[in-house]
């Protein structure tokens, strides 16, 4: 595929600016979602994302430059809750680990869980390498600085296993709802560190809920035991001055789409979807609210740039119907072994078909 890029009009901050004010845009902005690939594209290793934080901003800074995207180096994992409620973690190793997993849960049994304390926020698991990587961006001169409050459903699976908390959902939902409090409480106390740490009219937030999708809980068990702790976690977050909040809706979550539209995400805030949700679906559930989406990440990592162009074609195409505004990425992280030319073909297509002129 020949590639023939316009060139940008806006700088990121500019852009980052024109989304977050409701104002003209050159284009599509393109979140690449490039974690692992950041690195491995540099050459570096995954483990480098996570352990490194000045490897890390620097392969993402270069990067984001190299193909237009709109990032904000950051770190940030799934299997939050684990480590940082006193588990361990193992770190990514291999040809297809691609972030770190939990080796070793908090707890393991009911009677634990009333003996489990919040920890320390500001010495917990990951939570210093976020600072160090906040930290360098704003060194660097970014407008924005972007922030990781993982979930609190999704953390709190963490702790136990989300086969253990599962299952005390449906048997003993009382145990099940003080791990949902204990997740809520320390990513809201994280929040709070974050607004204590940066200006917050500068704070972006990110998080995610995996654990959410209705290929592990029913939309019943979502509004019951899901709902009401997100809710609570974005309120907090608000209530700190931070404006914007970015949550990706991962997975197979068409169910759940009546809920999530009960959540606050900010002003404007941003909500993404895996590739399971399609934009045209969730676009009426988020009217105010930009979306972002959702090029799926195995056409990314196995498809040709045929096919990777046309399907970014489709999400543009759908995106750019959103009154609320559009960002473009893949449903979930860009693949860290994608080939290069299969990125190029995305903006390929974002300079041909998400021009706003």
């Amino acid at each position: 595929m020949k590639i023939n890029i316009k060139k940008d009009r806006m700088t990121r901050d500019e852009r980052w600016d024109a989304i977050l004010n409701r104002k003209p845009l050159d284009r599509v902005p393109v979140w690449g979602w490039a974690l692992g690939f950041a690195v491995v594209n540099q050459g570096l290793s995954i483990v480098d994302f996570y352990n490194n934080p000045q490897k890390s901003y620097e392969a993402q800074i270069k990067n984001a430059d190299k193909f237009g995207f709109q990032e904000i180096p950051y770190t940030g994992y799934a299997q939050v809750g684990g480590w940082e409620f006193g588990g361990e973690v193992k770190w990514p190793s291999g040809e297809y680990a691609q972030a770190p997993t939990v080796l070793k849960h908090p707890i393991e049994t009911p009677e634990e869980v009333w003996d489990l304390k919040v920890p320390d926020v500001k010495t917990a698991g990951i939570v210093p390498i976020l600072m160090d990587i906040a930290k360098l961006v704003e060194k660097g001169g970014s407008k924005y600085i972007l922030g990781f409050v993982q979930g609190p459903f999704t953390t709190a699976t963490n702790i136990p296993g989300a086969d253990k908390l599962v299952k005390w959902m449906i048997k003993k939902p009382d145990v099940a709802h003080q791990v949902f409090r204990l997740a809520a409480d320390f990513q809201s106390a994280l929040a709070r560190y974050w607004a204590e740490s940066f200006p917050p009219e500068r704070l972006m937030i990110m998080g995610a809920e995996p654990a959410t999708s209705n290929q592990l809980i029913s939309p019943a068990m979502f509004e019951k035991f899901a709902l009401p702790y997100i809710k609570e976690v974005h309120e907090n977050i608000l209530a700190t001055g931070i404006k914007h909040i970015h949550m990706h809706i991962c997975g197979e979550q068409n169910e759940n789409l009546k809920y999530w539209q009960k959540i606050p995400y900010g002003s404007p805030g941003m909500v993404s979807f895996g590739h399971e949700v399609d934009l045209e679906t969730a676009s009426p559930y988020f009217p105010d609210t930009i979306i972002m989406g959702n090029i799926e990440p195995a056409i990314i990592q196995t498809g040709t740039p045929e096919q990777v162009y046309e399907a970014t074609r489709i999400c543009i195409e759908k995106g750019k119907k959103h009154p609320g505004g559009f960002i473009l990425t893949p449903g979930c992280e860009l693949p860290p072994m994608a080939p290069e030319e299969n990125v190029w073909a995305m903006m390929q297509a974002v300079s041909d078909f998400g021009w706003y002129e």
